[in-house]
């Protein structure tokens, strides 16, 4: 059986994918033109538009399968302390507000994947002064809290999915970007952290 806060966590999941997708659709609007690039993405930005997309799925359908199948999975765990659960809800939470904020904050620049050419007007405040990737750091703690709540197979592998999903994806970002936005990306490459951390002006390089 789920334990609440363990269905309170795939309601979490769920709730945020649908304002992923409703955030998402008011970018494409604000941008006028559309922002879902995973489509044309080839090597391995389609792999990891895919394991972006099994992640999700897995977490989310996963304990669903456990419902049924609970002796299939070795991880699976009946009852949870309330502790850990609620420890695991709350995670989930702040992760989903996190990576929503985030996305919201890119306003008509928000890209689902990378493409040369479709870049949108760089934005490097609020949440992204300290983290170059709030969006996936923030997905990461939600599928975390989900794993923490929900202690199984699906959920555990989908957190791994989406961490070498995201970290392949970063490294296509950043080289495009770097490309394109020039020195000022390249100036904040150098003073915020990749995933987290304060900002660090003097950790700025010239830029030959």
């Amino acid at each position: 059986m789920l334990t609440p806060f363990g269905w309170a966590g795939l309601a979490v999941l769920a709730l945020y994918l649908a304002a992923f997708f409703w955030a998402g659709a008011l970018a494409a609007r604000a941008a006028g033109r559309s922002i879902w690039l995973f489509g044309r993405a080839t090597g391995r930005d389609r792999l990891a538009a895919f394991g972006f997309r099994a992640a999700f799925a897995l977490a989310l359908f996963g304990p669903l399968v456990g419902l049924a199948l609970p002796n299939s999975d070795p991880l699976w765990a009946e009852t949870a302390g309330v502790a850990v659960g609620l420890a695991g809800h709350l995670v989930s939470v702040a992760g989903a507000m996190i990576a929503f904020a985030a996305q919201v904050a890119m306003g008509a620049s928000w890209r689902v994947g990378v493409e040369a050419g479709a870049v949108g007007t760089f934005v490097s405040g609020g949440l992204y002064d300290i983290s170059r990737n709030p969006t996936f750091l923030g997905q990461f703690l939600l599928l975390a809290g989900l794993a923490i709540a929900i202690p199984s197979l699906p959920t555990l592998a989908a957190l791994v999915i989406f961490w070498a999903s995201a970290a392949a994806q970063i490294r296509s970002e950043e080289s495009i970007l770097a490309q394109t936005l020039g020195a000022p990306y390249r100036d904040y490459l150098a003073r915020v952290p990749r995933w987290i951390g304060p900002a660090q002006p003097d950790r700025v390089t010239p830029i030959a």
